[in-house]
């Protein structure tokens, strides 16, 4: 099947399965399919106030990772299990929290995009080094013909 496939048709046929990737990474980056329970519960060790779980709340800093000073002197509890953490403002109230986070997705899909693209820059080199291979195989069996129909 893939050898009757014209060389154009083959490229646009990656390129929409590559647009297409791209594209549910970014629905489903921006999409909360779960919703809140979907998600695994947040550890609250202190005894840090829980106002984020009544009222709305305001992301002062993103989930980020614990520094090593609060994971060896264990001052912060929050970073003891998940080892990342999460800063709060919350609005009625105006305290500033530190909550417990997962592992920030962001982190996964830089991971996954830095994946796909080593997969594309080595597919990319492996597709020129066949094809530089294949011509050098043809040109080798063309020169080979020419000397044997000038022998005859």
């Amino acid at each position: 099947m893939l050898e009757i496939c014209q060389k154009k048709h083959m490229l646009l046929g990656l390129t929409l399965l590559v647009a297409l990737t791209v594209f549910v990474l970014i629905i489903e980056s921006r999409l909360d399919i779960g919703g809140p329970a979907a998600r695994k519960p947040q550890f609250v060790i202190e005894n840090n106030s829980t106002c984020w779980l009544r009222e709305k709340y305001t992301v002062v800093q993103e989930c980020h990772k614990c520094s090593e000073f609060d994971l060896v002197s264990r001052s912060l509890g929050v970073c003891i299990h998940t080892k990342y953490k999460e800063l709060l403002r919350c609005n009625d109230s105006g305290e500033i929290v530190i909550k417990s986070c997962d592992r920030i997705v962001a982190i996964d899909q830089k991971n996954f995009l830095h994946f796909e693209v080593c997969c594309f820059v080595f597919g990319i080199l492996t597709y020129f080094l066949s094809f530089a291979r294949n011509r050098i195989l043809s040109r080798r069996t063309h020169q080979k013909l020419e000397r044997q129909l000038n022998r005859t």
